[in-house]
């Protein structure tokens, strides 16, 4: 169950991540509650996982999870560059989380 939690903390992370975008673009309540929720729901999540998973594993993981995210929604949604090397970059931090997720 650590593992679902850890991977919904993630998740919340990059919703708050692209609620940071949002709200330098449209400043409304709307926008605030989900960057506020997200981030909120993030730290729940990843405390609970952190119950069972190691903390250095539970952050790294996390973060990765973040960080990919946003990248890759960045892309999607904001046009952000596609570019090959990008893209290899995301996959080498998602394959580091998979291997964390391994070898714990």
């Amino acid at each position: 169950m650590s593992w679902l939690y850890l991977i919904l903390a993630g998740i919340f992370e990059m919703t708050g991540v692209t609620m940071i975008n949002s709200w330098h673009q449209n400043r409304n309540w709307r926008t605030l509650l989900l960057l506020i929720g997200g981030f909120g729901a993030s730290f729940l999540f990843l405390s609970l996982a952190m119950k069972e998973l190691p903390m250095g594993t539970a952050y790294a993981v996390w973060t990765g999870i973040g960080a990919a995210g946003g990248a890759i929604l960045g892309m999607i949604l904001y046009g952000e560059p596609k570019d090959a090397k990008r893209i290899f970059f995301i996959a080498m931090v998602l394959s580091a989380a998979i291997g964390l997720k391994l070898v714990s």
